[in-house]
């Protein structure tokens, strides 16, 4: 694409952008003008993080562990070896555990020191979980928390929260929800939000569920 191109393929969707993507495009030209960062690069880390890394990552392995009771018990023993395995998953960094929610449990996943995530199966972590409230009350209240999430759970429900690290990371693997029961392992994917994953959010069906597209 020539630069021309691109110029006009950008003004004709300047209307649809918000003002941070606006001004992410205006900082984006200037360093590109300058010389200071090359536009072929800018564009294959958007299509890293749009293709290779994201939520619709860790959806494909949840889903997979609901319907492969073999790989599940791979994946809970040794998340990254278990995915890295599999020859139609993107290959993942190290020290990433997976847990599961189940009857009994319920996990959720916090850094308390500053905002470690597991970019590679999540993609980019949502603002609110790098926040300092959220870091700290979930801990200290994960119950509350959870329920200003919309995430009601039943008092009898041991809630366990996770402290990531920069040497583990951790995910969450929700409970498999009744309504999924007859869906094949593609459509169970499209149902896994990124929330449920981090534990402060549940599995939806595909309509209501957005962030896997």
């Amino acid at each position: 694409m020539s630069g021309s191109d691109h110029h006009e393929h950008s003004h004709g969707e300047e209307s649809t952008l918000t003002d941070i993507q606006k001004r992410v495009k205006a900082l984006e030209s200037i360093l590109v003008s300058k010389g200071l960062v090359e536009r072929a690069a800018i564009d294959q880390i958007i299509e890293h993080f749009e293709n290779k890394v994201g939520p619709h990552i860790g959806a494909r392995v949840v889903a997979r562990a609901w319907v492969d009771e073999a790989f599940k018990h791979e994946l809970l023993e040794d998340a990254t070896k278990a995915i890295n395995r599999q020859p139609d998953f993107p290959d993942i960094g190290q020290h990433l555990i997976a847990i599961e929610n189940n009857e009994s449990f319920h996990n959720i996943v916090v850094c308390t020191l500053c905002s470690c995530y597991p970019w590679d199966v999540l993609g980019l972590p949502p603002v609110w979980y790098k926040s300092a409230p959220y870091r700290s009350r979930i801990v200290s209240d994960p119950r509350s928390v959870l329920r200003e999430f919309g995430l009601e759970l039943s008092e009898t429900k041991k809630i366990r929260v996770w402290d990531s690290t920069a040497e583990t990371r951790y995910l969450v693997i929700p409970q498999r929800p009744a309504f999924s029961k007859a869906k094949s392992e593609s459509e169970l994917a499209k149902c896994v939000t990124r929330d449920s994953m981090i534990g402060t959010g549940e599995v939806l069906p595909p309509a209501e569920n957005n962030v896997n597209g």
